[in-house]
């Protein structure tokens, strides 16, 4: 089974945010990041994500259905 694209790149984005995160985290405890600033950060970055792989599903449905049309034509 072949993992699609759509769900590929916002998980390794994901995963490349939680490490991101992590290492950020110290400042947060220690006061030089604020909340506001440290979870509105990772909040935004998981809206895009969602949107990201929207976008990424709706351009596969495109793609499948333009490839589908083609074949029509061809038979």
């Amino acid at each position: 089974m072949k993992i699609q694209r759509s769900t590929l790149i916002p998980l390794v984005l994901a995963v490349y945010l939680a490490v991101m995160a992590y290492i950020g985290y110290p400042g947060y405890v220690n006061g030089t990041t604020s909340a506001a600033q440290y979870f509105g950060i990772i909040g935004i970055t998981v809206v895009i994500l969602i949107l990201l792989h929207f976008n990424l599903k709706r351009r596969e449905r495109l793609r499948r259905e333009r490839m589908e049309e083609m074949e029509s034509k061809n038979n």
